[in-house]
């Protein structure tokens, strides 16, 4: 999909959704980051950024860990990828959305490197997978309620 994600990192997920909307109100959905707790349960407090620009940088909450992240790259309403770090952990999530006779692919890829990565990596691909898999169903299930 993208060269941003680190695609050597010891932990790597891909997964995509077809949403019944179009990549705009996708693209609403998925990037009112104050709006995120409210539709995806996983997401305990957001802290969303005034500016949606590259280098823009936002707070979350989300599992054991708060999150720093920074906008990456941004491309209304097709691309948007972030990077951030928490409990030694480095993540890249990237989302691409294609529109197609009427709904939306969505496409997410996220890897994680560091050290934590490597030494619990079986256990974290598992739990990537899942979140991924999840968050993709709600972000479904938001878009699709607009």
């Amino acid at each position: 999909m993208t060269q941003l994600i680190d695609a050597g990192a010891p932990v790597l997920s891909r997964t995509e959704i077809e949403i019944s909307a179009s990549p705009e109100v996708v693209w609403d959905v998925l990037t009112a980051f104050d709006r995120w707790p409210a539709w995806n349960p996983e997401v305990k407090s957001m802290a969303a950024p005034e500016l949606l620009i590259v280098g823009s940088t936002f707070r979350w909450k989300a599992g054991p860990g708060t999150i720093t992240s920074r906008i990456r790259s941004l491309e209304p309403p097709r691309l948007i990828a972030w990077s951030g770090t928490t409990m030694g952990i480095r993540a890249v999530d990237v989302f691409s959305l294609e529109g197609r006779d009427g709904v939306t692919i969505v496409r997410e890829e996220e890897s994680w490197s560091g050290l934590v990565a490597r030494l619990f990596r079986h256990s974290l691909q598992r739990m990537l997978d899942r979140s991924l898999e999840s968050g993709l169903q709600l972000l479904k299930a938001a878009s699709e309620q607009r």
